[in-house]
């Protein structure tokens, strides 16, 4: 297994009988024998192990005094844990991806990324232990990675892992616990719910869940886990339920998850830890009412990108421009996972590990001028553009209200310059308020959208802008 490195300190817990006294030693070839005493308090002991650097390997015994018995766990090392959840597309298996081969032949060259992997269950309240463990603790192996489809192993979550062990050169711990087509409210706590006005039970498209039934089974018991970050990809199962919640209840779930981990923890796990995810990528190619377009904007708290004011320490993969009609698992489910997972590790060394060369961000909009000839719109970076039509729209207006597709016209990329487009202008008889860029659910082809970096890697993720007036006024 491998167990949280420092500066933070491991919560190593279990059972027994109220009373007793359960000895937890810790020892290695290279460390003098650490030993702890934790008295069984309502049948469960824990301890606080001294912050341990990365590396390996250790034994970890636990012995306790009143039955003469022990439990003892070996080749465990210290690192970075990850928890990686979601549904469906996060629950997507390694064997599943488009080079599944490749990918699958390399697993037993990173035996220091490890996995876990909860087992699929449901609970009315919240329980203290997981009540199934799909995968133990173990070292990947081509059966782990590539079990059922949609069962074990995730593979944003391992490509994760595996992509960011290459850059830290030490031990990752994967934990994983995710389930296709659940909607965020059935892993959200009551708690959580209550600051959105949210208490009934949750319908998604295929099954009924009840709220926080999740939270209660696959997160809850994992509080006293010491985590570095999470991993996030979910939001298509809320496109058409609760959908307008979705920009409280996300942003509500990651304050939720920081603080019951923290208090799990005992103080360990950061109160503001590292929250990446993946912001959804298509669905279906002529439906621009399907609610994913609407959803990629909650996700940011209707910021358009993240960190925000509201988000705070959380990172973004954009997955607008990888979408896949030809999948074997259906459109909603991309076979490429690796640009995904490539993405949320530029956003986690820029973010949870503080590099300070790691562009992690696509183009984002500054500011949005009429003049008298275009539009211009100016980015927070250089970019990479190609001056395609369909791709901008405008809001022209009487009332300035933009909240109907019938406001919205289509306008071109008439040129472009360094960190700056220009926009022609279209016949207008009312006001133009607004621009918006990639508002439908499937706006460009495989890596074909307009606006990138100018590197030409990370794709500028779709927003709605208000339009500044500098046309110059006639005076009579």
């Amino acid at each position: 297994m491998i167990l949280q490195k420092a500066p933070a300190k491991s919560v190593v817990w279990g059972f027994g009988q109220t009373g007793a006294k359960v000895v937890v030693s810790l020892s290695g070839s290279h460390l003098l024998e650490q030993t702890y005493i934790a008295p069984v308090i309502n049948g469960i002991w824990r301890t606080t192990l001294k912050p341990m650097e990365a590396g390996g390997p250790y034994t970890l015994t636990a012995y306790h005094s009143t039955t003469n018995s022990s439990i003892v766990l070996k080749d465990v090392l210290f690192g970075d844990i990850w928890l990686c959840s979601g549904q469906s597309n996060m629950a997507f298996t390694v064997g599943q991806v488009i080079n599944a081969t490749e990918e699958l032949t390399m697993a037993s060259k990173f035996p220091d990324v490890r996995i876990f992997q909860a087992a699929l269950e449901q609970s009315k309240k919240e329980l203290t232990d997981l009540a199934g463990v799909e995968v133990p603790w173990s070292k990947p192996t081509p059966g782990l990675l590539g079990g059922k489809d949609f069962s074990h192993f995730s593979a944003v979550c391992w490509l994760f892992g595996r992509y960011l062990y290459e850059k830290r050169k030490y031990p990752i711990g994967l934990v994983h616990s995710s389930w296709g087509g659940t909607p965020v409210e059935a892993w959200s706590s009551p708690r959580a719910l209550q600051k959105c006005g949210l208490k009934s039970s949750v319908i998604s498209e295929q099954n009924t869940w009840s709220s926080s039934v999740l939270w209660n089974a696959m997160i809850h018991p994992l509080l006293n886990m010491t985590i570095t970050g999470a991993i996030w990809y979910q939001g298509e199962a809320n496109a058409n339920y609760n959908r307008d919640k979705y920009n409280c209840t996300f942003p509500g779930m990651i304050d939720d998850w920081r603080m019951a981990f923290h208090e799990g923890s005992e103080g360990q796990t950061a109160l503001d830890f590292p929250f990446g995810f993946v912001q959804l990528c298509t669905y279906k190619t002529k439906d621009p009412t399907d609610g994913f377009r609407e959803i990629r904007w909650h996700q940011t708290a209707d910021y358009g990108f993240v960190p925000n004011k509201r988000m705070k320490n959380t990172f973004m993969a954009v997955a607008v421009d990888v979408p896949d009609e030809k999948s074997p698992w259906g459109s909603i489910h991309p076979e490429d996972k690796q640009d995904v997972a490539f993405r949320l590790v530029l956003g986690a060394r820029a973010v949870a590990y503080g590099e300070k060369n790691v562009t992690f961000q696509g183009p984002f909009p500054t500011q949005a001028v009429l003049g008298n000839s275009y539009i211009t719109i100016v980015f927070n970076q250089d970019i990479k553009a190609s001056h395609e039509d369909g791709y901008f729209e405008i809001c022209c207006s009487e009332d300035r209200k933009c909240e109907t597709d019938d406001k919205w016209t289509p306008v071109a990329i008439s040129s472009s310059g360094l960190n700056y487009i220009f926009l022609e202008i279209p016949p207008c008889p009312a006001s133009i308020t607004a621009v918006r860029y990639l508002w439908t659910d499937w706006p460009c082809k495989f890596k074909a959208c307009p606006i990138y970096s100018y590197d030409g890697l990370l794709p500028a993720p779709p927003f709605i802008l208000g339009v500044t007036n500098q046309r110059p006024t006639t005076v009579f």
